[in-house]
This record gives C-alpha cells, structure tokens and sequence, in this order.
C-alpha cells in the first residue's frame, strides 16, 4: 500500500476530529507550497491567502464572501497550526463522547463564522486598531467554540494533567478565556477577539441547551431539507410500540449517565454504563 492510499484510508476511516485535521494540513501544505512559488515570481504572499483569509475590512466580504469559514482552514506557520491541531484532536475527542460528528462540525463552522464577525467588527470599532492593516487565519475560533461549549456542559468533568494532577474543565476554560482578554491589546489582539466570538457561540448555545433535552445542529445540511408532511396513521404496529418504549427507557437512562457525569465526571461511570453509552453513540 503507498503512502498516498494510506492517507485515503486513514482519512475515510477517520471520525470528523481526524477529518478536519487532515484537511488543515493539507491546506497549510498547499498554503506553504504556493506561498513558496509565488516568492519565486517577487509576489508577496500566495493565492490561497489573498482569496481564503479574512480581511479586517468589512467591505472585502463583499468580494469574498467565504472567507468568514475559509479562515478557519488556514495558519500562519508551524507552531500556529500545531498547537490548534493538538487543542483539536484532545478536546473534539471529548465533545464526541457526548455529541455527534455533525453536532462537532457544525460547532467548528459556525464557532469560525462568529469568530469571524467579532473580529471584523473590532477591527472596525476600536480607534487602537485604525491605521492598521491585519488578516485573519487559523482554527482557533472553531477550537474554542467546542472547548468552551463542552466545557459549559460538562464544568466539573475532570482531566489528569502530568504534574498537576486533576483539574476541572471550567478552569481550563476560565484559563483559556483569560489569556485571551489579556490578548486583546496584545501583538495577535484581532485573533484574541476570533477566539473570544467562537468561545461566546459555544457558552450561549450550550447554557441555552439542557442535559435532558438538548437539541443541537445537526448539520448545516438540514437546515436546507425540504419538510415533508406527516402521514395518516392507517395501522398502529405493536412492534413500533415496543421499539418507542425501548426508545423512551434507553432514552431515560441516557439522561440519568449524562446527569452523574455532569456531578461526578465520566471517570465515575460504572464498565456497564460507558459501555451502554457508547453503544447509544455508536446508533
């Protein structure tokens, strides 16, 4: 098997974590590979920057108006694009215990489209910032709408940190918040406001959202489904029955785990309950 067919499958296998960490690298590969050329030719910059990140004008959306998402897919450089991928794969995978891929992406979407708007609009409002001209690119936005989403979701929920030990998800949250306030009269100040639009997406809509009654995106896609009307009951199947109050009690003891983990964290579930929860996950 080459090398290219092992990336094809890794990436088919892959779950949305995986998938969109395969396409950032391909971008920056792109990215890189297109700045070089074109510093060959004297241009400054690449194509795929010009086109894909955010201006800091307002005007500029007019011409490209992708570019509140296609930002989202770019970095500036090595370290830029590690730590984003590392904070993704970590804290994506967490969110996947709970929610699902598409639930994840569109997290990831809308997080970017309203780190986006926050950064536009400050680069526009503040007088710090006249005079200046900046882009914007990379995933944090994304990364901390679903950081900050599943930290408001599951707060006491407990990570062992090396030489820390266990520490909560809210104050990791709180820390990741802070640094960012601090940011926002900082050298990377408009990313600053990016990460604080994404982090606000994901607190309002999961404080908004209850354990036990949460519905979530679940894909853009649907939102452009045609809605078909209901159909009249002819006959009322007793296997139907049955398959609504197996629904109904899975449904029951799926709110009960979600409540303890919410207390107690998911290291507190019993062999019997994770593997109830991931069996549900995996329907």
């Amino acid at each position: 098997m080459s090398f290219v067919d092992d990336i094809k499958r890794r990436y088919i296998s892959g779950n949305i974590v995986e998938k969109l960490i395969f396409i950032n690298i391909a971008v920056f590969i792109l990215a890189l590979l297109m700045s070089v050329f074109s510093g060959l030719y004297n241009n400054e910059g690449s194509f795929i920057t010009t086109w894909f990140s955010l201006d800091d004008d307002y005007n500029a959306l007019f011409t490209k108006p992708w570019s509140i998402i296609s930002y989202g897919f770019l970095h500036a450089g090595f370290i830029h694009i590690l730590f984003n991928l590392i904070a993704l794969y970590f804290i994506g995978n967490l969110f996947l215990e709970y929610f699902t891929q598409k639930q994840l992406l569109s997290f990831y979407l809308i997080g970017t489209f309203f780190g986006g708007v926050l950064y536009v609009l400050s680069q526009n409002y503040f007088p710090l910032f006249e005079g200046r001209n900046s882009y914007l690119v990379g995933a944090s936005a994304g990364v901390s709408a679903i950081f900050i989403g599943i930290a408001t979701y599951i707060p006491n929920y407990q990570l062992k940190i090396r030489f820390i030990g266990f520490v909560k998800l809210w104050h990791l949250a709180a820390v990741w918040i802070a640094l960012d306030v601090v940011g926002l009269i900082g050298a990377n100040a408009g990313g600053s406001f990016a990460h604080l639009g994404g982090a606000l997406f994901g607190f309002l809509y999961l404080r908004k959202a209850s354990n036990k009654d949460i519905k979530l995106f679940d894909g853009i896609s649907n939102f452009f489904k045609k809605k078909e009307k209901p159909l009249k009951t002819v006959y009322k199947s007793k296997e139907k029955q049955q398959k609504t109050t197996n629904t109904n009690l899975n449904q029951q003891q799926i709110d009960t785990i979600l409540d303890k983990i919410s207390k107690s964290g998911y290291d507190t579930l019993t062999p019997s309950e994770k593997e109830f929860l991931f069996k549900q996950g995996k329907k």
